[in-house]
This record gives structure tokens, C-alpha cells and sequence, in this order.
């Protein structure tokens, strides 16, 4: 079985609750992975939107969230987690707001994709001190045994 990525808040492909967005609360969705494969050392998750500012012209991929080092025989995380919560051993990366943590979508137009990506790496990363999305993704070169993705979309309320 190929490893997954779900969420109880949106199915894959549907439609983010305003509750994890700039118009709601702005918390992280509960997410859930199964099938991690054998040999799994720990887990990345980055969650971006390619399609910054504008779906119909883009220029640009914002990122949302970024944690590395989950240990791999974590199941999840729960909504609305706080850094404190988080899996003993995790480490956060920057989000484009140039802060740790999650920020929502909060797309200036039209409806764009929230790629929550998971990967499954045969190592656990060195701390790279807050990494951008770029200097983690190059650290993970090499290292990745899975891949999984859950897409979820939104639109502002005009």
C-alpha cells in the first residue's frame, strides 16, 4: 500500500473550512497518515499554494507550513496543534510569513490548492535552525522512501 495523507476536515480535492483559514480561526487541520513505509525514519510535512497571488496568473508558491523530523511512528496531528504539542522530536521550518507555525490560506483572489505533502525520509535531519522550504527540501535530497499528497481548496468569501 502507498503511504497516505487525509484529513477529517476536507476530503482530498475539497474544500478547506473557513475555521483553518484567515476568516475563521486560522488553526491547522487534524491530518492522519497511514502505510509509512518500512525503513521510515521520520517525516516531513509542507503544506504551500502554488498558485500565489493569482490561480490565473501565478508567480509565485507561498508556503503555509513546514515541520520536519516527525517521528515516523506518529499517526498524525491533531487540529489546531501548538508547537508545544507537537511530536516529541519535531522541529519547524519558516512559513512565507517568515514565522514557524501554521498560517491558513488567506488567497488575495480567486479559488487556489493547499498541497499538504508528506514525505517519508530513511534519516532524521540535523537541526537546520528554522529552514526555509527550499534549504529543507535540499536536505532531503536523497533521503526520501515515500510521497504523499492531500489537496485542499479555498476561496475567500466575496
Amino acid at each position: 500500500m502507498p503511504m497516505t495523507i487525509t484529513s477529517s476536515s476536507f476530503p482530498h480535492n475539497g474544500v478547506i473550512p473557513a475555521r483553518h483559514t484567515c476568516e475563521g480561526h486560522d488553526t491547522s487541520p487534524e491530518l492522519f497518515w497511514e502505510d509509512v513505509p518500512e525503513g521510515t525514519k521520520s517525516l516531513v510535512l509542507i503544506v504551500d499554494d502554488p498558485d500565489a497571488p493569482d490561480p490565473a496568473a501565478p508567480t509565485r508558491t507561498w508556503v503555509h507550513w513546514v515541520l520536519y523530523n516527525i517521528p515516523a511512528n506518529t499517526a498524525g496531528l491533531t487540529e489546531a496543534i501548538a508547537a508545544t504539542a507537537l511530536p516529541a522530536g519535531t522541529l519547524e521550518g519558516l512559513n512565507d510569513w517568515q514565522h514557524t507555525g501554521y498560517g491558513g490560506p488567506c488567497p488575495p483572489v480567486g479559488r487556489h490548492r493547499y498541497f499538504h505533502k508528506l514525505y517519508a525520509l530513511d534519516t532524521v535531519l540535523p537541526d537546520l535552525k528554522q529552514p526555509t522550504k527550499a534549504k529543507l527540501e535540499k536536505a532531503m535530497e536523497g533521503h526520501v522512501l515515500a510521497y504523499s499528497e492531500l489537496i485542499g481548496l479555498y476561496q475567500k468569501r466575496q
